[in-house]
């Protein structure tokens, strides 16, 4: 098709009449925008994995295991192969050269052990729940029913359940490696040369100054996502395809091709609209390989979706945890050395990143605090339980957690309110960059205004008073304030720092920009969105970098044929590393436009000026027209008349390596009132401030600080994974699962400081996770804080009614300040002669 000089013409002064919109006038940065994708998600217009439905496609159920640990010593298919619209039935024999294992991204010490992962146990199971036969079938209720006539014949096995005792290697979860340990990592600040040595801190605060020594759970938790895990494989093409609700298509199919041993070039993934995920889709699931093998055995498209209850048996949980801290402080309370021991629960196998998690919450143990002096060291110790990995702050919520309830009880300590104390040693306005004892560097933060402002809005003088009133009369409702004033490392991660600490992949995303003809926009990013509104956020950067429409951006993702590069979503990285690329595009594109332009405008290139999508000339005055990067789009598509030497496109791709870490904070209050004959606890108020630099789109910040508040709260005061003693999972059922409503909640006050980021040119920090980590502990300071003049120091989360009431109990009666279930025995207790919880065995960091 042959298009005239007239016609080029006519049609850019058409789009520069579209363009003439209010839109333009204003920046697109800061506003209130609807999200783009809510109007199909909303409506159910869109394709979730299992809407997909393909030719020929067969269906997949899965058999799992009822045991915890037990040998497998024989299974009969026959049934189940003769059920109507049975296909075939594959067992772990079957496949025992094709699966792999699953693989694990992220050995901390050179000496970690890992069992194998297969995907389908071939001759052991390790967790109850695991798969050991998959049925394929015509529909997916001929396979659910056929999977209820495989009998497996088991040899039961004793099972490692209790962390601690675990850990003491009373019973081994994988016999074969003959320790539950899988690895030891250790950071000293005085080994590091970033800081004093811990415990000679310790011990002159034995001497002279106080010393403060807790033991904390972190109970078990389930992701529990809104869409069910689901995936969609079609071997058919000339490239195998899957769909799946993951956050990590890229990965995946890195994962596949490495696993599977297929060429990579050969793998498409595909992530459609994914109805969140909290890290709980961060993975290469065993059922993502159990489908793919299925597809090349049957030569036909089949499909896996997981009921409820096997997404709360079998999908990866989180956190899982015992912490041992020691603090040290002057007798003033300046605090003067932090120690911290862990065990963390990795369940039966390493996942993706199970191993990282816990060094995740190493860095972030000193948290705003100026400690001079610091001691880290974790023990990963397997369980026969589903593995863990991560879930929403992996590893800076436990660490969150404990500091900010050992600030209390310093507070407790000295005498004096808990925010005093905490004032007196965080890091100060003028101090920053600071560079803590761990070694990072907070680039910009002010806790003073985030806590002035929560303070104010809380109204925690009066509130105070009021505490003072009713312990004075005794009412039997008393009053709790809780403070969690807190600080998250985020936007994963510089590709170097992640080297330094084994994890085998860097932390760069890529993205492009495509101007097309019309004057219309593509971006292309590679962080893949489950819920998080990429697709307005990356609409509203780059209309303002472009100068073009909010509504003429058109954001593409999730498909690695159209994003042929990116490493995904986690870890709150999506706008500071993800969007800075799209920035650093965008930026090319008006560089690779400049030339053309000056050759439109017969200026000089230095001599041009861009700004609200236009180029003009330096000094030419306001009534010049100079040219619309629109006209530029179409000018060259049509090629007629382009400088010499320059190609026919002004698409740009970038990728973008973050130098640091981003670091939002906030101060975090709420209250509690807690019935002492009841035990029931009743949040009356919670406010938050946090500073998350500069913000793209409130009313998605707003969704994202709801949402992470009520994950938190609910780790406080409901949810619990649990285990009976023969490792069968009791909470597997919403039932039984607690998680909240709206009912369960109240209206939140929220409102922003804002210390721009130094690490992007938003200067934006990241508010994904935020709200999750920093609302348990002001939860549970909260309830303790209530509670304190009855002698009790602390209650196990969750916090529910009944323990609560027992604690009170157990209080009244000179007993424990705990529950009874909840009742803390030396970390040397069941461990041998060892005097502590971890080992010094393993790597150093």
């Amino acid at each position: 098709m042959t298009i005239s000089p007239d016609a080029v013409e006519d049609l850019v002064e058409e789009r520069v009449d579209t363009d003439s919109s209010d839109e333009l006038s204003g920046r697109e940065v800061g506003k209130d925008r609807r999200r783009k994708e809510d109007q199909r998600l909303i409506t159910g217009r869109t394709k979730w994995t299992d809407n997909l439905q393909l030719p020929g496609m067969l269906h997949l159920a899965m058999v799992r295991s009822p045991y915890a640990h037990a040998r497998i010593t024989g299974i009969d298919s026959s049934a189940a192969t003769e059920s109507p619209g049975v296909h075939a039935v594959l067992t772990g024999e079957d496949v025992k050269d094709l699966q792999g294992s699953l693989p694990c991204a992220w050995p901390i010490t050179e000496d970690q052990k890992a069992p194998p992962h297969p995907a389908i146990a071939v001759d052991r199971v390790a967790f109850s729940g695991e798969v050991v036969a998959v049925v394929i079938a015509r529909s997916a209720a001929a396979a659910r029913d056929a999977a209820e006539l495989v009998d497996v014949d088991y040899e039961e096995l004793p099972a490692a359940l209790e962390l601690k005792a675990a850990g003491a290697d009373e019973t081994l979860a994988h016999p074969d490696l003959g320790t539950n340990r899988s690895a030891t990592w250790i950071f000293d600040s005085a080994e590091a040369g970033t800081g004093e040595s811990a415990d000679a801190a310790i011990e002159a605060a034995r001497a002279d100054g106080i010393v403060i020594e807790r033991e904390y759970r972190q109970q078990r938790l389930i992701p529990s996502f809104m869409e069910p895990r689901s995936t969609v494989v079609d071997p058919t093409g000339e490239q195998l395809v899957m769909w799946s609700a993951t956050q990590v298509p890229h990965i995946l199919r890195l994962m596949l091709a490495m696993t599977l041993g297929i060429p990579e070039s050969k793998v498409r993934v595909i992530a459609p609209d994914v109805g969140g995920g909290f890290g709980g889709k961060l993975q290469v699931t065993p059922e993502e390989i159990i489908t793919t093998l299925a597809a090349r055995h049957t030569g036909k498209p089949c499909k896996w979706t997981e009921t409820r209850s096997e997404s709360l048996l079998a999908a990866h949980h989180g956190r899982d945890q015992w912490q041992k801290l020691t603090l040290a402080a002057t007798k003033d309370g300046t605090v003067t050395g932090l120690k911290v021991e862990l065990l963390a629960d990795m369940g039966a196998y390493l996942g993706l990143v199970t191993p990282g998690v816990p060094i995740l919450g190493a860095f972030m143990f000193n948290s705003i605090y100026k400690f001079p002096a610091y001691h880290f060291a974790c023990t990963n110790v397997f369980t026969n339980k589903t593995w863990t990995d991560a879930y929403r702050g992996a590893g800076r919520p436990e660490a969150t957690f404990a500091i900010e309830r050992l600030m209390d009880e310093l507070a407790a300590e000295l005498g004096r309110d808990p925010m005093e104390v905490r004032e007196q040693n965080w890091i100060k306005n003028e101090e920053f960059p600071f560079t803590t004892v761990c070694g990072l560097e907070y680039d910009s933060g002010n806790y003073e205004a985030a806590t002035d402002r929560a303070k104010e809005l809380f109204g925690y003088e009066e509130l105070r008073a009021e505490q003072t009133r009713r312990r004075e009369s005794n009412d039997r409702v008393q009053l709790g304030l809780g403070i969690s004033t807190f600080t998250e490392m985020c936007g994963l991660a510089p590709s170097r720092v992640l080297g330094s600490l084994s994890y085998g992949a860097g932390g760069w995303e890529h993205a492009s920009v495509r101007m097309l003809p019309t004057g219309k926009v593509e971006v292309i990013t590679g962080s893949s969105a489950h819920g998080q509104g990429h697709e307005t956020a990356w609409s509203q950067i780059v209309a303002d970098q472009l100068g073009v429409p909010f509504e003429d951006v058109e954001v593409l993702h999730g498909d690695t044929q159209i994003s042929h590069k990116g490493l995904d979503t986690y870890g709150s990285r999506s706008l500071v590393v993800g969007g800075q690329a799209v920035i650093k595009a965008a930026q090319k594109v008006v560089e690779k436009a400049k030339p053309l332009a000056a050759h439109v405008l017969e200026a000089n290139e230095d001599d041009l000026e861009f700004a609200e999508g236009r180029f003009t000339v330096k000094g030419a005055g306001e009534d010049q027209e100079g040219i619309a990067l629109s006209q530029l789009a179409l000018t060259v598509f049509a090629a007629h008349d382009l400088p010499d030497g320059m190609e026919p496109s002004l698409d740009a791709d970038a990728t973008f390596d973050p130098v640091n870490f981003s670091f939002p904070h906030g101060t975090h209050l709420c209250a509690m009132e807690v019935d002492t004959e009841t035990g029931e606890s009743t949040m009356r108020s919670y406010v938050c401030v946090d500073d998350i630099g500069n913000v793209v789109n409130p009313l998605i910040v707003e969704g994202q600080v709801h949402g992470g508040l009520v994950q938190g709260i609910a780790q406080a005061l409901w949810e619990e994974a649990v285990y009976d003693d023969q490792g069968t999972l009791v909470s597997g059922s919403f039932v039984d699962y607690t998680l909240p409503s709206s009912a369960d909640t109240i209206s939140f006050v929220t409102d922003r400081t804002v210390s721009p980021a130094t690490s992007n040119d938003l200067g934006a920090k990241g508010v994904g996770e935020a709200g999750c980590i920093a609302s348990t502990p002001a939860v549970v300071n909260a309830i303790v804080d209530a509670l304190r003049p009855m002698g009790i120091n602390d209650i196990l989360m969750p916090c529910t009614p009944e323990r609560v009431w027992r604690a009170i109990n157990d209080a009244g009666a000179g007993g424990h300040t705990q529950t009874e279930d909840a009742a803390q025995p030396h970390f040397d207790e069941g461990a041998g002669n060892q005097d502590s919880l971890t080992t010094s065995e393993g790597g150093n960091a």
